[in-house]
């Protein structure tokens, strides 16, 4: 994936659910998710735990979630990531995208393979600083 590849993902998406997004502050998910949800995403919070984060409802599952999906960015641990992309590839997601340090190459291929974009070991909010037009 290029820098390009990842400017033009950013500024044809607009819709990201986050799964495993956090209402606590200190939290990187938070962090990313309010960053994101100030340079005009709309975030969909994905965690059975949460109701609100950042004024919007939380969803338990992508499965849940009423509205279309540009990019699932997930929180998760990367045992998780199977189930995650299964729901990603259901709701007709188009990008799938692993933070720092979450790998599960057998379902990045499962993603790629139902034609999903997959960016790994990488920082949403990171990418957006360095490739956004802004």
């Amino acid at each position: 994936m290029t820098s390009s590849d990842i400017a033009n993902v950013l500024a044809n998406s607009k819709t990201i659910a986050v799964v495993g997004l956090s209402s606590k502050p200190d939290r990187a998910s938070y962090m990313v998710a309010a960053y994101l949800q100030q340079h005009g995403y709309r975030i969909i919070p994905v965690n059975p735990r949460e109701s609100v984060v950042l004024g919007e409802p939380a969803y338990a599952s992508l499965a849940d979630v009423p509205v279309p999906i540009d990019i699932v960015d997930v929180f998760r641990v990367s045992s998780e990531v199977p189930g995650v992309v299964a729901d990603a590839i259901a709701c007709g997601a188009k990008v799938l995208w692993l933070q720092l340090d979450i790998h599960h190459a057998e379902a990045e291929q499962q993603a790629r393979d139902a034609g999903l974009t997959v960016i790994t070991d990488a920082c949403l909010k990171v990418a957006h600083q360095l490739y956004a037009s802004h």
